[in-house]
């Protein structure tokens, strides 16, 4: 069946004057960056080019326990199966750069040092939404929360371009950006698609702590230490639990390391910002949280959402990697946790220790 064009179904009472599309377009722009996106753009409404790849990627099982990844792939592989009479994606970027972490032996990726993304772009998002009602649009909007290949509209709306680590790239911008999308009715000006700047550079893939990089463009999340720590829910396999380091959520090894970072600037968003009385704690200290004093300490964090025993197994972890005989007292106290999934990595981490103190200078 063909895709139809685009109906205006407001009421004639509702409705405002009718405007160029460059200049509706310009408008948005504007609203947007009063809201704090750093860019707007305009990508069309086709087929996302990486649709097979994609598909494939499910099909291999690389995509672990993502399992919502799964359902209907030709709705999330174009915007049109979203919203029927969509013409335009609107694409915009939120700068969440927020410069060097506070003294901890852990490591959090740096997105998640406060407030949660989501509670702050969705209602811009909304704002925008408005605006483009009043002219006649009718839009779904996500920031990763809904089924559209951001990236590859990111990509056709010249919103930089997508990295060798799968991560996307902004020339002003580094690696530090959120994106957000409006698929709409109305009918935008597009951009100029961009252009790959990567050149022959493979610092991101080199710096991958597990290899979760195959190849240039191709994760494997199953490996990735973002996957393993925040959207796995099982157990760690032993075999990468090593290379988790004193990593408790998130990796930005791969973000962190591009060159194209050198241009990035501090986030004007301070709810972005660490939060002090998240990194005032050592890592054993995070072993003696009850589930309310976890929900209290994380409110309105990322890491909430990962809930108490990913987080403590997470932690147990580090702590079997970089932990000394100081830590089995706690690390002890856990093993004895009613979850199975904190108890087992906490027996594991507990015997990582010994080892080293038994074997010192090994």
């Amino acid at each position: 069946m063909p895709l139809q064009p685009a109906i205006d179904r407001r009421s004639k009472e509702s409705r405002l004057p009718a405007i160029e599309p460059a200049v509706l377009k310009s408008l948005l722009t504007e609203k947007a960056l009063a809201l704090g996106f750093a860019e707007l753009r305009v990508a069309p409404a086709i087929r996302a080019p990486h649709a097979e790849a994609f598909q494939d990627w499910i099909a291999e099982g690389k995509h672990g326990d993502m399992g919502w990844l799964e359902r209907d792939p030709e709705r999330r592989s174009d915007p049109r199966h979203v919203l029927p009479e969509c013409q335009s994606v609107v694409v915009l970027a939120f700068n969440y750069h927020t410069g060097p972490q506070p003294p901890a032996n852990y490591r959090i990726a740096s997105y998640s040092w406060n407030r949660d993304y989501h509670d702050l772009i969705t209602p811009r998002l909304k704002e925008l939404n408005a605006f483009m009602e009043e002219h006649g649009g009718r839009q779904r909007y996500y920031t990763d929360t809904g089924p559209v290949l951001e990236r590859d509209f990111a990509n056709e709306a010249g919103m930089g371009w997508n990295g060798k680590s799968t991560v996307q790239i902004h020339r002003r911008l580094g690696t530090w950006f959120f994106l957000a999308d409006l698929l709409t009715t109305l009918a935008l000006p597009v951009d100029e698609k961009g252009r790959d700047y990567c050149g022959k550079c493979t610092a991101c893939m080199n710096a991958c702590p597990t290899g979760a990089i195959t190849s240039p463009h191709s994760m494997d999340a199953r490996r990735c230490i973002s996957y393993l720590t925040i959207e796995h829910k099982g157990p760690i396999p032993l075999e990468l639990r090593p290379l988790l380091g004193d990593r408790i959520y998130g990796c930005d090894d791969c973000l962190a390391i591009c060159p194209w970072n050198k241009f990035a600037q501090i986030s004007q968003e301070s709810r972005l910002h660490a939060r002090e009385s998240i990194f005032q704690h050592r890592l054993r200290d995070f072993l003696a949280l009850s589930d309310p004093e976890f929900r209290s300490l994380f409110s309105k964090s990322p890491i909430k959402r990962s809930k108490r025993p990913r987080f403590l197994r997470n932690v147990c972890v580090a702590l079997g990697n970089t932990g000394t005989a100081e830590d089995l007292p706690a690390l002890r106290q856990a093993a004895q946790d009613p979850d199975p999934l904190i108890a087992e990595h906490a027996d594991w981490a507990i015997a990582r220790i010994q080892d080293r103190e038994d074997s010192p200078g090994s």
